[in-house]
């Protein structure tokens, strides 16, 4: 088994090493590669105001009729409700009595529910801080990052809300901004295509259409598609397929994923339109048989992280509870995997699909599944490295790397796997660090430290995802 300890001490601060088609090269990286390097900190970005603008308007005095209508496109069922139990002299005495009758009902059992699901207690933004894959969300700078499978540029989220796009060799950075774009949690770049990238934000899915070619600096609205589902926020994890025909959806209080269909054609019979798209809770439709197959399923209380395995068969959707599902992508079937610890915290697949890396909340331990097209499929997932916290000796005392895996990357090639270490923040002796692993899936899997020479360190604090780029910095975040 794989651990820490077969590392060799972390470089001193400020050591740069390169890792570019196999070799292990000791420099400057923007003497090694084209990309821009931008810096980003708290102070040049100001966060958006949050405030209502409820609080701008005088109260009026409205009817019962009006008040209801409110409540109800305010706050649903309940906040109906809660408006008729409230005035309860304006209505007949069985009415209001039924209404507080149901309204207890209602509240004892959202109650009962959140005692199960104790993430559904959490306002909006403690929601996605909970599960974003982006360390210290609430604080960071850089909401989300995400590099373009096939061309060397990248888009970075801040915390203002405003999406940058860079570009190697290219002094034009775009910036993206709409009215809807809240608390960005996730982004991710269509397959296939140079200009198309989703948005995971607070209400909406958005997906921005960017002409790589375009030297304008600020994209118009008009380029933004919205796609929205009542019920389905905040969202926090999107998946395209490899073919970047469908694009999936997640949030933690909806127990389905919403499945946007981007294909060209112009058959309105398999799914229904809403909002300029293609939305779908979770329904695969079948045109001639007029039939769908649901892919919602009981229990998990909402879906947090989606991860599509590369050759495009299998789905991962984690939950916030103890357990995940892997689903089929010919027939939409899943299995239940069961995490007797806790919830799924990081996954990532190899670049065939043929194996699924996962980590528990909580756990320093990495685990594998193996599927293969013969019947039964894996029984079990098989611990393959155990990242406990494990002390260096340093220049100014011993330094202490590992702990929690909060999250994972595998590069396009199955060939690097890099793995985020949460580490103290409390204490600046266990910083958080990237540890970067050779590995190999056939014959059997293997799991290595990427150790260079004696001199390098095999831990990074930054990896670009381009083939046969990787780009190990200060080992310490």
């Amino acid at each position: 088994m794989c651990s820490l300890s077969l590392f060799p001490p972390p470089l001193a601060a400020g050591r740069l090493l390169i890792e570019r088609n196999n070799e292990l090269i000791a420099g400057d990286l923007d003497r090694q590669c084209d990309l821009p390097c931008p810096q980003f900190s708290r102070d040049m970005l100001k966060g958006p105001a949050r405030a209502e603008s409820k609080s701008a308007f005088l109260e009026q005095t409205h009817t019962l009729w009006r008040r209801s209508a409110g409540a109800w496109r305010d706050a649903g069922l309940l906040g109906l409700l809660d408006e008729i139990t409230d005035s309860a002299e304006e209505v007949p005495r069985c009415v209001a009595v039924v209404s507080r009758c149901l309204l207890a009902l209602m509240r004892w059992a959202s109650s009962f529910h959140s005692s199960l699901f104790p993430h559904l207690t959490l306002s909006s933004d403690q929601m996605v801080a909970e599960f974003s894959q982006m360390m210290d969300w609430s604080e960071s700078a850089v909401r989300s990052f995400s590099w373009h499978p096939h061309t060397e540029k990248f888009a970075v989220a801040l915390m203002d809300d405003s999406i940058r796009i860079y570009r190697a060799s290219s002094s034009t950075a775009p910036s993206l901004k709409h009215r809807c774009q809240r608390s960005v949690s996730a982004l991710q770049w269509k397959p296939l295509c140079g200009s198309a990238l989703a948005v995971a934000c607070e209400k909406h899915l958005i997906v921005w259409s960017v002409d790589p070619c375009s030297l304008s600096s600020r994209p118009s609205s008009g380029c933004a598609q919205l796609l929205s589902l009542p019920g389905h926020s905040p969202i926090t994890s999107l998946a395209w397929s490899p073919s970047g025909s469908l694009l999936v959806s997640a949030s933690p209080v909806d127990t389905a994923m919403m499945l946007h269909d981007d294909d060209d054609d112009d058959d309105d019979d398999d799914v229904t339109k809403r909002n300029n798209g293609w939305l779908v809770r979770l329904q695969v439709w079948d045109v001639a048989a007029e039939t769908c197959v649901p892919l919602r399923r009981v229990g998990g209380g909402g879906v947090t992280l989606l991860s599509w395995a590369p050759d495009g068969e299998r789905l991962l959707a984690a939950s916030p509870s103890a357990l995940f599902r892997v689903w089929e992508t010919r027939m939409w079937t899943c299995e239940r995997w069961p995490c007797l610890k806790g919830s799924c915290q990081a996954a990532c697949w190899s670049s065939d699909g043929s194996c699924l890396l996962f980590s528990i909340q909580g756990e320093s331990l990495l685990y594998n599944l193996t599927f293969s097209d013969l019947t039964g499929g894996p029984k079990s997932a098989s611990v393959v490295a155990d990242l406990s916290e494990t002390s260096f000796p340093g220049p100014e005392g011993d330094l202490t790397v590992g702990g929690e895996v909060f999250s994972l990357s595998w590069d396009p090639r199955g060939e690097r796997l890099a793995v985020l270490l949460r580490g103290d923040p409390l204490s600046a002796d266990h910083p958080s660090a990237i540890a970067v692993f050779k590995t190999r899936c056939s014959p059997v899997f293997e799991l290595l430290p990427c150790a260079g020479q004696t001199e390098d360190s095999p831990m990074c604090r930054s990896s670009s995802a381009a083939p046969g780029l990787l780009t190990p910095r200060d080992p310490w975040v």
